[in-house]
């Protein structure tokens, strides 16, 4: 990569994450857009094939471990902005899930019969919220954050955070039955929270909870 503005990854958007755009080194074909944290862009430099983030299962996946179709990288350039990368790759096999060679196979006829806009934003700032608590738990865990009630929760054990959680229950079913709607409201969050905290305990990611409902649509 030649010098120029450096790259940000955790101010970009304050998600932390840095859209990577996957391109054909010999065709320059656009073969599919995905996201990058630190962790994977280190391991993408030092395996020398693409490694991404999902925001769905939270955790890093390396292209091409289960089907075979990885991605050699020969080159890496980054924008003016310093908050998007273009990687050039050698694919092997196909880039898209479907089978298809690049994800981008669809040509837009109609905005409002291919494109759902509302979807996007219900499905994502929605979810924010929860993805951005989510994270401020881990971190409060994983960086033994002093003075954090979080950390104190985690501190006393699996036990406490269950006790806590079967109280905030308690709580919701008290006040659905004698409280206001905005006092409920407030009862149901402080039950997120701590459903938040038992499942960063156990290691049971929004991703994998999101998955399983879908699942369950089907």
């Amino acid at each position: 990569m030649k010098k120029g503005k450096k790259i940000n990854i955790e101010e970009n958007k304050n998600t932390g994450l840095i859209p990577a755009v996957i391109q054909d080194y010999r065709t320059k074909e656009v073969l599919m857009l995905a996201y990058m944290n630190k962790e994977s862009l280190k391991k993408s430099l030092s395996t020398g094939t693409t490694w991404f983030w999902s925001r769905t299962k939270k955790r890093l996946w390396n292209k091409g471990q289960v089907s075979g179709n990885i991605q050699k990288i020969k080159e890496i350039k980054y924008d003016c902005d310093g908050d998007t990368l273009l990687i050039s790759v050698e694919q092997i096999g196909n880039a898209c899930h479907t089978g298809m060679r690049s994800c981008f196979y669809r040509t837009l006829e109609n905005i409002d019969s291919n494109l759902d806009f509302k979807k996007y934003f219900k499905e994502n700032s929605k979810q924010n919220i929860l993805d951005e608590l989510y994270g401020v738990i881990e971190s409060r865990i994983k960086n033994k954050v002093s003075g954090s009630y979080t950390y104190s929760l985690h501190k006393k054990g699996l036990d406490q955070i269950i006790k806590k959680f079967g109280e905030e229950s308690m709580e919701v079913i008290l006040s659905s039955k004698h409280q206001e709607k905005q006092d409920m409201v407030s009862e149901i969050a402080d039950l997120v929270y701590h459903l938040l905290v038992l499942m960063v305990e156990k290691k049971i990611t929004l991703g994998e909870v999101f998955d399983e409902l879908k699942d369950r649509r089907k």
